[in-house]
């Protein structure tokens, strides 16, 4: 009797990724419905009681872009890179004149009866098109200087464009995603190192110039031990006392007392300077979550949540909700979600060999990390309220779209990562 002819079945995603995903943006809607569905809807206006409706039409139409992301050939999302870079690029110019201003900032495109935040969606273009540019034929990644620093060219273009939208804690994601995708792409740790120390040395003299001075005075004998080149040595010092000395000038000379009173309110909120002015967000997001205990107050329960204390409980201080309803366990089981996710993604992008796929899986890690760990130090009151959203979980339809974006751009480089050869070196 002749064999049965082997059945070739197609590729599959990973299913572990999508529940993930699926389970997070649950995560966010129950939290969403309680803070507009409760009796703190009776302080909401009309437009933020429908948030929870319409961040269940972002989540449908994001899983329908994931379908249809999982059907495009690599060969396409390859030369789609710099198009798409290109044209979020003119979108971000575009939004600083004729952009919606909200709250002081200039980031959206008004699109008939939506409004789409294009820094978001920028994110996107950027991880793919420095992907493409650290994968190409002739290069060995981030090892050729001239190529990382045309890597850290895109990078820098589309953050430099949201600062001028006045939009700090987006176009930091930016600039946070030049270590990490470099560092993926092969870039020495010591240069890494010494590209996030500005960062370092900025935080601390936010908290102490002097504590900030001491780590500029470590780190750059550190370097000069384990590197013996004195113009490492001096970069260091440049680029710790430099930023130092910068922060202290700002506070000090150029920033006005309310613009001062907004970067340090996050060291102690609860002073009397801070507590009814813009400490007042921290005080009340962190009695919210220390009131939740272990098991939380209950769904729509919340004391804090439903009198409405907490501003902005749906976007950037939608994990107090949880924290408060949900107590501990609930925290940590969102937490525990996030990390699965981001170490599912860090193993997606291991298994695909060739660097495009690795490197888009970099920047999608890079994007949540940065999103998750400045989220979750605003509502903590470990750093400045600089405004950004938890990924998957706040209210936001440019957010979700991206993020989802980023996720199907992994999930379809690791399940056709067979035909990355094909179009190789």
């Amino acid at each position: 009797m002749p064999s049965s002819p082997t059945r070739n079945w197609p590729p599959l995603p990973d299913p572990w990724t999508l529940l993930a995903w699926v389970a997070l943006v649950g995560v966010g809607l129950v939290a969403l419905y309680s803070t507009t569905h409760g009796p703190a809807a009776d302080y909401l206006g009309s437009g933020v009681r429908d948030n929870f409706y319409r961040q269940m039409v972002w989540a449908g139409v994001s899983a329908v872009g994931i379908a249809i992301a999982l059907l495009l050939p690599l060969r396409v999302l390859r030369q789609l890179a710099y198009p798409a870079y290109g044209v979020t690029i003119g979108l971000l110019l575009l939004t600083l004149f004729v952009g919606a201003e909200v709250k002081g900032t200039r980031a959206w495109l008004a699109l008939g009866p939506f409004r789409l935040q294009v820094s978001e969606l920028a994110k996107v273009g950027t991880v793919l098109a420095v992907a493409q540019l650290l994968s190409g034929r002739h290069t060995r990644g981030a090892s050729n200087l001239n190529f990382a620093l045309k890597a850290v060219a895109l990078i820098v273009v589309p953050g430099v464009l949201v600062i001028l939208q006045n939009d700090l804690g987006t176009a930091l994601v930016f600039f946070g995603l030049v270590p990490i995708m470099l560092f993926w792409a092969g870039l020495p740790l010591p240069v890494i190192a010494l590209m996030i120390s500005p960062a370092v040395a900025g935080y601390l003299a936010l908290l102490s110039v002097p504590v900030a001075l001491g780590f500029a005075s470590l780190f750059t004998a550190g370097l000069w031990w384990t590197s013996q080149r004195r113009y490492v040595a001096a970069l260091a010092a440049t680029f710790t006392g430099g930023v130092t000395a910068a922060v202290s000038l700002v506070l000090n000379k150029i920033l006005q007392p309310y613009q001062v009173d907004r970067l340090l309110s996050f060291t102690n909120p609860g002073a009397e300077q801070f507590r009814q002015g813009v400490g007042f967000n921290l005080v009340q997001s962190k009695a919210a979550i220390s009131s939740g205990g272990l098991w939380g107050q209950g769904f729509m329960q919340g004391t804090q949540t439903q009198g409405a204390y907490v501003p902005e409980q749906t976007t950037d201080f939608i994990f107090s909700v949880i924290g408060e309803e949900f107590g501990f366990v609930g925290s940590v089981v969102t937490l525990g979600l996030l990390a699965a996710l981001l170490l599912r993604l860090i193993t997606l992008g291991s298994d695909v060999k060739h660097p495009f796929g690795s490197i888009v899986a970099a920047g999608a890690v890079g994007v949540y990390l940065i999103h998750i760990f400045i989220n979750l130090g605003m509502v903590t009151g470990i750093l400045p309220v600089i405004g950004l959203p938890l990924p998957f979980i706040s209210y936001g339809g440019s957010a979700m779209l991206a993020h989802t974006a980023l996720l199907a751009l992994v999930l379809t480089t690791h399940m056709r990562r067979d035909d990355l050869s094909i179009y190789g070196y």
